[in-house]
């Protein structure tokens, strides 16, 4: 018997291994969230999938998962260490000045979602004990899925984040609160004050002793100069951290993102977050392939119309709530509606509150196993909502102003920046330097309110989009110049000026010399690979120090720079040299 089950495990976790071989690389080829690809391996290997099939084809066995339960352990460590490193990203200080985002809009809109969707329920005749709790656990949001997408930095994820943190806290307290109102609870608002009182005293004495014994801990550790002590000490402090808050009657990820705070006020942060990431990266694989072999395509399939009408009634709700107070804060109008489109879906939590709500017989099994699917459903689709959001949000910041055409007309005779980041900020500085008039294009709408605070040139839009090029007025400019880092897009928006505007110069950035051939090959005059350059000028700093004269280490430099083109558009297959006149206008191209 023991020799099965190990090599039941022992299979589980060859399949579960081989997913993250084949689905990261698979999937990042594809510019797609490999999230996605995680969901459909659990669909498919999972019980529901191909595991159903084991008894007719026996050799199905070794690529699909048998046991789902057994890996569920390892789904929530993976949890338990993306909030640790959630944790080192952050410092109680920023927490601090979260705290009107996180007690406030997170508490409102876990209350008011949840209080919306109850009343839609009892509407419909669920008790409204059950309403309450249903409510409750659909409007938790997935901390697992939503952060890794956004990180904490941006506005959006800075928006998330303090919400999520909120429901994260919340936890405890609703599960308790779900116990109260069970038919055959008698004393349990006391077992919530003594859990309150517990949870406060276990956060506290973790900050206290882990402010002491941490920055020593991880120096002991360092002096070893043993990565896997490094690693060990790494795995303790969040093992420790999760049992304190875990025994005090918290969850158990509470105790990970004080872990990751103390760490973040050490010295030892950055060199902790590297070791752990691809641990974190495994875990919650594993626990996006059992989030996948939840979802029984049958049930699916029998029951598709009122899935598909609940599922749309949890994401309408949600995002109402999430964006509306969002605005009420204070947040640009795309963040609000990116964060409420990306917090809509309900969340891995939502099955805990859910079985919480079943033990305390507030709602029936087959109702709870129903809003498990829908559960599982909107984690499914959450990517997909992602990228609706961030679409909505760029559409609706280009309508309510970012796009000033008024304000940035020129006369012609003008250069154009397609890409306002570091790069194109210096391509701009150095072009007001010499007196030429320019405008700039940037789809970053952050970088954009930013550059008009400096009186500068911006319009915001997307260069993909016809109406954005013609707001350009690229018949009269004298040059166009891409310094975007994105090269998939580069290369389409090089063939595609090209192919408007034939004379036009086009000067491209380039990440390596193998870019810079396929953007000559699409057209470019000049591509100029960022490795060239910064070999070039180290070479240059290199034999100045070295003493030889500037004028012929500056004569060699511009000599091997043009030997290095040379063998760039000998590669790309250009038999011409692209380069033209500054000089000459850009002509659009007559339509044959």
């Amino acid at each position: 018997m023991t020799l099965s089950l190990d090599n039941q495990s022992f299979s589980d976790a060859l399949v579960i291994l081989g997913a993250a071989g084949l689905v990261i690389p698979l999937f990042a080829r594809f510019r797609v969230t490999p999230v996605i690809g995680f969901i459909l391996v659990g669909v498919l290997v999972g019980p529901h999938g191909l595991g159903s099939l084991t008894d007719r084809s026996p050799w199905l066995y070794y690529v699909t998962i048998s046991d789902a339960e057994a890996i569920e352990p390892f789904a929530e460590f993976g949890i338990i260490l993306l909030l640790f490193s959630i944790g080192l990203e952050l410092s109680f200080r920023r927490l601090w000045t979260m705290r009107r985002l996180v007690f406030g809009v997170g508490a409102a809109e876990l209350i008011g979602s949840g209080a919306i969707i109850a009343v839609g329920l009892a509407l419909m005749g669920q008790g409204m004990a059950g309403a309450i709790g249903l409510g409750l656990a659909l409007a938790l949001s997935s901390t697992a899925l939503v952060l890794p997408m956004v990180g904490t930095r941006s506005p959006v994820g800075k928006a998330a984040f303090s919400m999520l943190l909120f429901e994260d806290v919340a936890i405890v307290p609703i599960i308790f609160a779900l116990g109260v109102m069970a038919p055959s609870a008698s004393n349990g608002w006391s077992d919530l004050g003594e859990t309150v009182l517990r949870a406060g005293i276990a956060v506290v004495g973790l900050y206290i002793v882990g402010k002491f014994l941490i920055p020593r801990m991880f120096a002991q550790a360092a002096r070893t100069k043993n990565p896997e002590i490094f690693l060990a000490a790494s795995l303790l402090v969040v093992i420790v951290s999760s049992l304190v808050t875990t025994a005090a009657g918290l969850s158990p990820i509470v105790g990970a993102l004080l872990a990751g705070l103390l760490i973040a006020e050490s010295a030892y942060a950055d060199e902790v977050e590297a070791m752990t990431a691809p641990f974190k990266g495994l875990a919650l694989g594993v626990f996006l392939i059992t989030v996948g072999m939840s979802v029984d395509l049958a049930v699916i399939a029998a029951n598709w119309q009122v899935l598909a009408l609940a599922i749309v009634a949890v994401i309408i709700v949600k995002t109402l709530v999430t964006s509306g107070l969002l605005r009420l804060a204070g947040a640009r109008i795309g963040t609000a509606a990116e964060a409420g489109l990306l917090m809509s879906s309900p969340s891995e939590t939502t099955l805990i509150v859910l079985a919480a709500a079943a033990q305390a017989q507030l709602i029936l099994p087959e109702t709870a196993q129903f809003w498990e699917i829908v559960t599982a459903i909107g984690l499914t689709i959450t990517p997909i909502l992602a990228r609706i959001g961030h679409d909505v949000s760029r559409r609706l910041e280009w309508r309510a102003g970012g796009h000033d055409e008024a304000a940035l007309a020129v006369e012609g005779d003008h250069v154009v920046v397609i890409g306002f980041g570091r790069i194109g900020r210096v391509v701009a500085g150095m072009l007001t330097r010499h007196k030429l008039d320019y405008i700039a294009v940037e789809a970053d709408i952050d970088a954009v309110t930013a550059a008009k605070r400096e009186h500068m040139p911006v319009l915001f839009g997307d260069v993909s989009r016809p109406a954005v090029l013609d707001s350009l007025k690229l018949d009269s400019a004298r040059a166009i110049v891409l310094t975007m880092d994105d090269p998939v897009q580069q290369e389409r928006i090089t063939r595609l000026l090209r192919a408007r505007y034939r004379d036009i110069p086009i000067i491209s950035r380039a990440r390596d010399a193998d870019h810079a051939a396929r953007l000559y090959s699409a057209g470019a005059s000049e591509a100029v690979p960022e490795t060239l350059e910064s070999s070039l000028q180290l070479s240059e700093v290199l034999l100045v120090d070295l003493g030889i004269a500037v004028g012929p280490v500056i004569a060699s430099i511009h000599e091997r720079r043009a030997e290095m083109r040379a063998e760039i558009r000998d590669k790309s297959g250009l038999d011409y040299e692209p380069r033209l006149s500054s000089t000459r206008r850009a002509r659009p191209a007559s339509i044959d």
